[in-house]
């Protein structure tokens, strides 16, 4: 028993001085009324939106990201962005459900409507209506006029599936009585259209066609660039690219996704519009992809 009882003493000895050189508790001013850092609740799923890479990784993060956050605080849920580095790419997430929301070229669109039914969501308006161009460019210092002078030239392409940037320009070829393969000196892909800008910008390439609002966007950031390069052709009005959803997504998602997006400038949006150079977003059908189509049809045989 001493030697137990001498046990205790020494044990409750130690934790009393550990009791005393303990550090003092925190105070806590009530007065400092900071609200507490939000948590997404981990039991919400997010919303996962894909933005084809029309523009690169880098300017898509900080064009889109006020929009991904309109529509988070308009949803009340978290939203995520989700980049590829294709158009189909971004199609096999759409159509496998791994994306809910995408921002698509015209081309991926009219694909992946007719092969899996991708749905139309909105289109956006730009210049009073919702549709765009494809613009030819080339170096301000070249002496081009039309495809016709870039036979035996640098062309870049901007992604094997866009419309504006590969689609069309093979079709000017073509109206060449020519194929692509046989009519440039070499071709390259740059996976983005301000990439394939800054390409005939900056020398890499004599001759590139792009989207024109990517076109527009860019000249107005960096007016410097309209004394680098010209447009040369611009093509006749197709359907702007769109705004969709994959069909596996529910009818009432659908409608609230859609609610939000028409009523963007009404709902304390129009930071997020002007972001990404839109005035608005507005509903739009099929029939107003039906020239892409056909261009589609006539080009891809020659294209695979």
């Amino acid at each position: 028993m001493p030697k137990l009882r001498r046990l205790l003493t020494i044990t409750l000895a130690c934790l009393l001085a550990a009791c005393g050189t303990a550090a003092p508790a925190p105070t806590v001013n009530l007065s400092d009324l900071r609200p507490l850092p939000v948590r997404a609740d981990p039991g919400i799923t997010p919303l996962r939106v894909a933005v084809a890479a029309v523009i690169s990784p880098k300017g898509t993060v900080e064009s889109y990201q006020p929009l991904l956050d309109y529509l988070a605080r308009t949803l009340g849920r978290p939203v995520e962005l989700v980049q590829r580095r294709t158009y189909a790419e971004v199609n096999e997430l759409i159509e496998a459900g791994a994306v809910d929301v995408g921002f698509v070229c015209t081309s991926a669109y009219v694909e992946g409507h007719d092969t899996f039914g991708m749905e139309l969501l909105a289109a956006p308006v730009v210049n009073g209506a919702p549709i765009y161009y494809s613009v030819l460019v080339v170096p301000a210092s070249s002496p081009a006029k039309s495809m016709a002078d870039l036979r035996g030239k640098v062309f870049a392409y901007t992604d094997p599936m866009s419309t504006s940037g590969r689609m069309y320009p093979a079709s000017l070829v073509a109206d060449l009585g020519a194929r692509p393969e046989q009519f440039f000196g070499r071709t390259f892909y740059t996976y983005g259209h301000d990439d394939a800008i800054r390409a005939v910008a900056g020398g890499l390439a004599d001759g590139a066609a792009v989207d024109s609002l990517v076109y527009d966007f860019a000249i107005a950031r960096d007016p410097s660039m309209a004394k680098k390069i010209k447009v040369i052709h611009r093509s006749p009005a197709m359907g702007i690219p769109p705004v969709v959803v994959s069909p596996r997504v529910s009818p009432q998602l659908k409608a609230r996704l859609q609610e939000a997006l028409l009523e963007i400038g009404d709902s304390g949006g129009q930071a997020a519009l002007n972001a990404i150079g839109v005035e608005r977003f507005v509903p739009i059908d099929d029939h107003s992809y039906e020239s892409v189509r056909i261009l589609i049809a006539r080009m891809a045989p020659q294209l695979r």
